[in-house]
């Protein structure tokens, strides 16, 4: 068993702090003593997520960060340097998916997708990792997701970003070892299907999906292990080498009439479309 380090006084940013993990998160890292800084683009959703963390007698500071806006997040950060400090871990957990296949998806809708879901990423890292090197501590937690592992219909866009974020997060990692900084940590977190809202209409065969709660205990026991990967449920682990093993053919009917995946993604509700 890997010792757990403590997180009292630590100040965790995590972006989309609004709802599902990322609420749940804050809550949980607060009873931990951390010092809670929530970013997210929904401000009635944030500030839902504050006044629960009030509620149970916890400080907590919430920013309202259009992380589409590469320039929003680096005034953002700026803002947190200057009033709070240093922060000592980053959660990039703030994503999003609009489900539609290649041809329907608008311009607006990928660009969106990637500044979200990776761009924003390098824009909070390039932002709040030079103190942690500085001052010898920090942890870096990208989220991904198993659509970042195996590509999933209606994901185009969504898929694609998950996987620059194995690539993201697995090169930062050497870069970090290579140049000594040990005590800097980096965790990929890879989740199945969540229960957020945000794959509403999916139906998926081999398992339900997670729920917000179970995957925020499993991130916050990673982090405090310092763990380099994170994938939820673990027995997605036995069937990532099954993709590079078999034969395309195999690997599409194992995914089509065993796993159901294209099936399940096709009652997905649609999102509103952006323009």
């Amino acid at each position: 068993m890997r010792p757990m380090k403590s997180l009292k006084d630590d100040v965790i940013l995590i972006t989309g702090g609004g709802g599902g993990v990322g609420r749940q998160l804050a809550i949980r890292l607060a009873r931990l003593g951390a010092r809670v800084i929530l970013w997210d683009i929904n401000k009635e959703a944030l500030e839902k997520s504050c006044n629960d963390l009030k509620d149970e007698g916890y400080e907590v500071r919430g920013d309202v960060v259009d992380l589409a806006d590469k320039e929003s997040v680096y005034a953002a950060a700026d803002k947190v340097k200057k009033e709070v400090g240093k922060v000592d871990i980053l959660i990039n957990n703030a994503g999003v998916v609009f489900g539609e296949t290649l041809l329907d998806l608008s311009d607006t809708a990928i660009e969106t997708t990637y500044k979200v879901n990776i761009l924003a990423h390098y824009w909070t890292t390039k932002s709040f990792l030079p103190d942690m090197i500085n001052s010898g501590k920090g942890h870096i937690v990208t989220v991904g997701s198993v659509a970042g592992l195996l590509g999933t219909y209606r994901c185009t866009d969504y898929s694609a970003t998950k996987f620059a974020t194995v690539g993201f997060h697995e090169s930062l990692f050497t870069e970090l070892r290579a140049h000594g900084h040990n005590t800097i940590y980096s965790t990929l977190v890879c989740p199945y299907y969540i229960n957020t809202g945000m794959f509403d209409g999916v139906t998926p065969r081999l398992m339900p999906m997670l729920e917000p709660d179970y995957v925020a205990e499993t991130m916050i026991d990673s982090i405090r292990k310092n763990e380099v990967n994170c994938i939820m449920p673990g027995s997605v682990r036995y069937l990532l080498p099954l993709k590079c093993l078999l034969p395309a053919k195999m690997c599409w009917d194992l995914m089509h009439r065993v796993m159901k995946g294209p099936q399940s993604m096709m009652h997905l509700k649609r999102k509103p479309k952006l323009t």
